[in-house]
């Protein structure tokens, strides 16, 4: 505890001198330079015949701790992207994505495999109250993506539009699928 009488040095200044008063959690010392200057009680550290009583961890972390300087300010919680960003499913119509090989397979073979494949995930979504999804059916012909249309249309909570074109370019499309429906 600090006194009247005690010479004490200031945490984080060059600055000593002599305790002249001593108030609550205030202490005022004269300076060597004539100096009568207030500090805080925490701000300060008592010295002995001219070498410092070297605190214990605790107390330097607490007076550190009531500093404001060094006072942590509250944690913000991080900003996540926009949902809208990050399609949470994506699934690539891709007939090699599908099947390892096409041999022995006609154009309408394909076709309704990639149609069966997008109906089952879009089932699987609605399923599992995920929002939205894109699907990846490439650029070619325009078939498959006219047949997709035509499947998605048949789902009244669900709301088709291209998707990304900075990502997917013109070979995709995103359905957004209303969760609570009236």
């Amino acid at each position: 505890m600090i006194q009247i009488g005690d010479i004490v040095s200031v945490l984080d200044e060059p600055i000593s001198g002599r305790v002249i008063a001593v108030h609550s959690d205030e202490v005022t010392i004269e300076t060597e330079d004539g100096f009568d200057m207030k500090f805080f009680m925490n701000e300060v550290v008592k010295i002995q015949s001219g070498e410092m009583i070297i605190p214990s961890f605790e107390e330097v972390s607490k007076n550190l701790q009531e500093k404001e300087v060094f006072k942590k300010k509250p944690k913000r919680p991080a900003p996540k992207p926009k949902e809208r960003n990050l399609p949470p499913m994506e699934v690539d119509l891709h007939i090699d994505k599908l099947v390892k090989s096409t041999k022995g397979m006609t154009n309408y073979d394909m076709v309704t495999l990639q149609i069966d494949t997008a109906k089952r995930q879009l089932d699987f979504a609605i399923s599992k109250r995920i929002p939205k999804i894109v699907f990846i059916h490439g650029v070619g012909q325009g078939v498959l993506k006219e047949e997709l249309k035509y499947l998605f249309g048949r789902y009244d909570t669900a709301i088709v539009s291209d998707a990304d074109y900075k990502r997917y370019g013109l070979g995709a499309m995103e359905v957004y699928i209303l969760q609570n429906p009236k």
